[in-house]
């Protein structure tokens, strides 16, 4: 791709293809922006609103790395990883997010994120990470645990702040609302998660290049084994910082190159979100073709009889 020079095509169609015949077709948009807030490439309009979802997590943990509550409670890179997760309340995770809790003296009954189905504890939520930050940092800061998802309460304005200087605009403008799991998310446009992206990758900003390396050496705890997240980190080696987002929303940025890219499926689907990163960071060059063959035989052949075909291109089929 060209720096400074903005191509633009029309949305992009992801069929669903059972024995090689349309069953069903989701229509995508994407932008791709540098870490000035250039717009480089649309598929569609790069004006387009969304709710960013848990894509939001990686700048949440801000209030995590700005306010010297890393330092005080001796957290790791590996703890910050799972404050920026949506992970799969494994063992191994489940355990991590605990961690913070201890060492920053917060008792685990104070996370206000659901107990999931089928489990025992909120420390299995998928959020629970990036609670126990927010739990963190009202610690370190002597603010009040009970209502830290109150969107007024000093975290959450912390985060808001911390979301509009990275996007230069009054953090009034952005519409907020609860994400599931109680905290709160915004509405922007899909050029400004990829702008919010490109500076993650930047490396130009120190607290943020500390969540990109954190994501980037612990992918595992991101996702989890067999997820688009991880496995797409896994491969890429420390190239590609990666967070999926609920209801089609998919971020991702090009470390070290500061460019980064938002991709939203119009009607929510998580398999054409896939698709659709695949299909555009091959075509960018910012993973392998070996790389993309390996993502996309685990994330588009999703049986024996059905597959996944981007913009008629059957290359992507495998």
């Amino acid at each position: 791709m060209t720096r400074g020079k903005r191509t633009t095509t029309a949305k992009i169609a992801v069929h669903l293809l059972r024995e090689g015949i349309i069953e069903s077709i989701h229509h995508v948009e994407a932008s791709v922006c540098d870490n000035k807030g250039r717009v480089l490439l649309v598929a569609g309009n790069s004006e387009t609103n969304a709710f960013i979802r848990s894509a939001l997590k990686p700048f949440q943990a801000l209030a995590v790395t700005s306010t010297g509550t890393i330092e005080r409670y001796g957290l790791t890179d590996k703890d910050l990883a799972i404050m920026c997760s949506s992970h799969q309340g494994t063992i191994e995770q489940s355990r991590q997010v605990f961690n913070i809790l201890w060492r920053s003296d917060v008792d685990s009954n104070a996370l206000q994120c659901p107990i999931p189905e089928g489990k025992q504890s909120p420390l299995q939520h998928n959020c629970s990470g990036k609670h126990a930050g927010m739990l963190a940092v009202c610690r370190q800061c002597d603010w009040p645990l009970h209502n830290y998802l109150n969107r007024n309460h000093p975290v959450q304005q912390l985060i808001l702040n911390k979301i509009s200087e990275l996007l230069g605009m009054p953090g009034d403008e952005l519409i907020s609302a609860h994400d599931d799991c109680g905290a709160p998310t915004y509405s922007m446009q899909l050029g400004q998660m990829a702008h919010l992206y490109a500076q993650l990758a930047s490396g130009q900003n120190v607290d943020l290049e500390r969540v990109e390396r954190a994501m980037t050496y612990y992918p595992r705890m991101i996702a989890g084994e067999g997820l688009f997240d991880t496995e797409l980190m896994q491969l890429a080696e420390g190239e590609i910082v990666s967070k999926s987002g609920a209801e089609g929303v998919q971020c991702i940025g090009r470390v070290g190159e500061g460019m980064g890219l938002a991709i939203k499926v119009l009607d929510g689907s998580k398999r054409a979100k896939y698709a659709v990163a695949i299909h555009l960071l091959q075509q960018m060059g910012w993973i392998s073709p070996n790389v993309a063959e390996t993502l996309a035989g685990k994330f588009m052949t999703l049986s024996k009889y059905m597959r996944l075909e981007v913009n008629g291109d059957t290359s992507m089929v495998y």
